[in-house]
């Protein structure tokens, strides 16, 4: 089994569908905001055992637990053929995040977080020389792998080229030359975004197999921006054309309602 901890991370893997929530450990005092997980829990059915602050530092490994962690049964990844179909049942533009070698936990889970608000319909990350999904990028994520799908491939420039055959536009988000300013791109039709890693950005290969480069128009006299922050942009323009064009994402929640 695996630990969630932190109280929005919890309540969320409690409301959510995608992992199955199995027993909760609150702080023994509890606040308000503990006593309506509490109330979650009753509604998933989901047991409550109820400890001191030592005990739960102990079971999280971690004192940053807000007197709250749930075990949930182990992460399972998304098949590619899931993210497809995901988005077919959502009847909704495609808007895949793909991240070509993030290795920061946080930087994971923030990513992970904003295509959930955005309502991306599922992320990719490849198997390799890339952070996979631990406690911290769960914290970090703040509930979003309860309802956003996370696929996990090999081959990171074959699952691209499987995107474009079903018609998915592939937009790499990178500076330097040959760019397209980011605002004059379309994202309202079926697009996948592609962040690079925090250091090197977009491997050539991954590159190569992107249909359009395109870029955050950079004011100040700094030349980047962290890649959890750019993706968020990126993602967040893409709901801002869809609105306009009056084609939201998968819901505005997230969460498809």
């Amino acid at each position: 089994m695996d630990l969630v901890f932190g109280i929005n991370a919890v309540q969320e893997s409690l409301r959510g569908r995608l992992r199955r929530p199995v027993e909760l450990f609150l702080l023994r005092d509890r606040s308000a905001r503990l006593q309506e997980l509490v109330q979650d829990a009753a509604a998933a059915a989901v047991p409550v055992r109820f400890r001191e602050r030592t005990d739960l530092d102990r079971l999280a490994g971690s004192p940053h637990h807000q007197g709250a962690v749930l075990r949930v049964e182990p992460f399972a990844y998304a098949d590619l053929d899931d993210l497809l179909a995901r988005w077919r049942a959502s009847q909704r533009p495609a808007l895949f995040l793909v991240l070509d070698g993030i290795t920061d936990p946080h930087n994971l889970g923030a990513l992970l977080r904003s295509a959930e608000a955005a309502g991306s319909q599922g992320a990719i990350i490849p198997k390799d020389r890339a952070c996979q999904v631990t406690p911290v990028v769960d914290r970090a994520a703040a509930g979003a792998l309860a309802h956003v799908p996370l696929c996990r491939v090999t081959n990171l420039a074959r699952s691209l080229e499987e995107l474009k055959r079903e018609g998915v536009w592939i937009l790499g988000l990178a500076g330097g030359e040959g760019s397209l300013p980011i605002y004059q791109a379309d994202l309202a039709g079926d697009v996948a975004l592609v962040v690079g890693s925090e250091g090197s950005g977009l491997r050539p290969n991954v590159r190569r197999h992107c249909d359009m480069v395109v870029s955050i128009p950079m004011q100040g006299a700094l030349s980047s921006l962290n890649a959890s922050v750019a993706g968020a942009i990126a993602l967040f323009e893409g709901v801002r054309q869809r609105m306009r064009h009056g084609a939201p994402p998968d819901g505005l929640d997230g969460r498809g309602n």
